[in-house]
This record gives structure tokens, sequence and C-alpha cells, in this order.
């Protein structure tokens, strides 16, 4: 079996992590020379400690905030398994084949309160993917080709290691809008990934994030995409300069209109038969 995926991935990636990169490096440079003897940068004994005290607090801090994260999932949440929603789990499995992905991150079902949304995280060396509880929805909802983009979306950041990446390249935080700039690149790059997976369901899984489970099949796809050329100025700049993800009106422009078609849903859920008209009265209780 070919595993071997085509899908584009952006140019402002590569430009953005080369920037992330040198400027990393520039850093992890600047903080060795600080240990070594009778190095060029005059520093105290004491500075080295508080900055070394720092480093390590950020850390743990970082991975305490995973740890509960990763806690409170496999706590609260439902893991996909063969035998727990196994048609979702079949979808995980076979994409992770199509794109090359030899171990199966952990997919968990998250109940949020009506959001729509999912998401990719790591920890301890193991891939997370949260998908919220209605956008899972929409696969018994004859739109399981958005479900499938969602996911295929997810699994980009896996596929493209944009977690660990980031990680690495955690000093070119100092950089304002840097690092916003290089994760809205990453957010095209798997949507390629995603689009590449269920090109049915690219353009309906974006218009969903925006409009909701039951409004999404009302919107004028072509009209929306016209709003982000018509409504310009400072305040959408930078509104989007400072967010992670491009606007989603850019987002659904990079793909045809054509791929909006519904598909079938995973489970045809059975009705439960009606009985208009019979004799109901032996049900009543007896005066």
């Amino acid at each position: 079996m070919n595993n071997r995926l085509n899908y584009k991935v952006s140019s402002k990636e590569g430009f953005y992590f080369g920037i992330k990169l040198l400027v990393s490096m520039a850093a992890y440079a600047a903080l060795i020379l600080l240990f070594v003897k009778g190095s060029p940068i005059p520093i105290s004994t004491h500075t080295i400690t508080i900055i070394v005290l720092y480093a390590v607090l950020i850390v743990f801090a970082l991975l305490f905030r995973m740890g509960i994260l990763v806690g409170y999932l496999r706590g609260n949440s439902i893991k996909l398994t063969q035998s727990q929603f196994p048609d979702i789990y079949k979808i995980v499995v076979e994409q992770c084949e199509k794109i090359g992905l030899k171990r199966i991150p952990d997919v968990f079902l998250l109940q949020a309160g009506g959001l729509l949304n999912a998401f990719a995280t790591r920890f301890m060396g193991r891939n997370y993917i949260v998908i919220y509880s209605d956008v899972l929805e929409e696969a018994y909802e004859k739109n399981l080709a958005s479900v499938e983009f969602i996911i295929g979306h997810e699994l980009g950041h896996i596929k493209r290691k944009h977690l660990q990446k980031r990680l690495f390249l955690f000093p070119s935080f100092i950089i304002p809008f840097l690092n916003q700039a290089y994760s809205r690149a990453c957010e095209y790059t798997c949507d390629n990934i995603g689009a590449s997976l269920s090109p049915d369901g690219v353009v309906n899984g974006l218009v969903l994030l925006s409009s909701g489970k039951k409004l999404y099949g009302r919107v004028d796809v072509k009209n929306f995409v016209e709003q982000g050329k018509t409504h310009r100025g400072f305040w959408v700049w930078f509104a989007e300069k400072i967010s992670t993800h491009p606007n989603l009106t850019k987002r659904i422009a990079k793909f045809p209109m054509h791929t909006t078609t519904k598909s079938q849903p995973v489970i045809h859920e059975q009705k439960v038969k009606e009985f208009s008209s019979g004799d109901h009265s032996k049900y009543m209780p007896q005066l």
C-alpha cells in the first residue's frame, strides 16, 4: 500500500521556521556563553543562577500544565478505540496510514459546552488529539466529510511535527508577532493535509467552525469569502496578526467552492416506529 499523500506545504511555514530557528539558535548560543569561563558577556554568578532558576520554573510550569490537561482527558474524556466509537477510530487509523504516521495518537472525545473545535497536543513523547463532542456529532448528521477533514487537519500537526518544533523554538517567542505568523502558516499546511484526506469536507468543515452545526448548510460560501475581501481595515488586519489562526475567509478561499457536498453519516440511526392509531385504553390506570 502506498502511504504517500500529496499535499502542499505552505511556503510561509518554511520561511518563518527559518527565522525562528535563527533566533532560537542565537538565544541558545548566548545562553551557552554565559556558562563559559572567560565569557565576553559580563555577568555575575548570581545573575546566572537566577536565569537558570527561571528557566527551570518555566519548564516545570509547562510540564505541570500539560500534565493536568492529559490527566483530565484520561479521567473525564472518552478515548476512541476499536470498541469505543469504532467507526471514527477506523477513520483515524486509515488517515494515519495514508500520511505515514507509524504511531496512532490517543484520540479523546471531550464535551465542551457546545464549542466547535479540535486540537492536537503532546506530552511526554506521546501525541494526543482532542475532538469536541459537537464536532463529532456531525459524523452522525450527514456531515462525515467535515469531520474527516478536521481529524486530518489535526493529524497534519503531528505529521509535520509542529508540536516538537514549537517546543525547540521556544526562545523565538521573544520576537513580537513571529510565533503567530508561524502558527498561521502551519494552519494553512494542515488545511492542505486535511483537504487531501477529505476533499469533500474542507469547505463545509471550515464553514462549520464559523457558523455552527445548525446554520452552516445555509451559509452562502461565495458571499462569505467575498466578505473577507470587502471588510478590511486596520483592526481586521491587526486581529489576524495577533492570532495563531488565519481568518476563516482566507482559509476557505484557498479551496474550490464545489467542495461543499455533504457525505453520508457514519451510522444511520434507527427511528422509533410511531403508532398513530389503536386502542390505548388498556395502558391507562384502572379506576
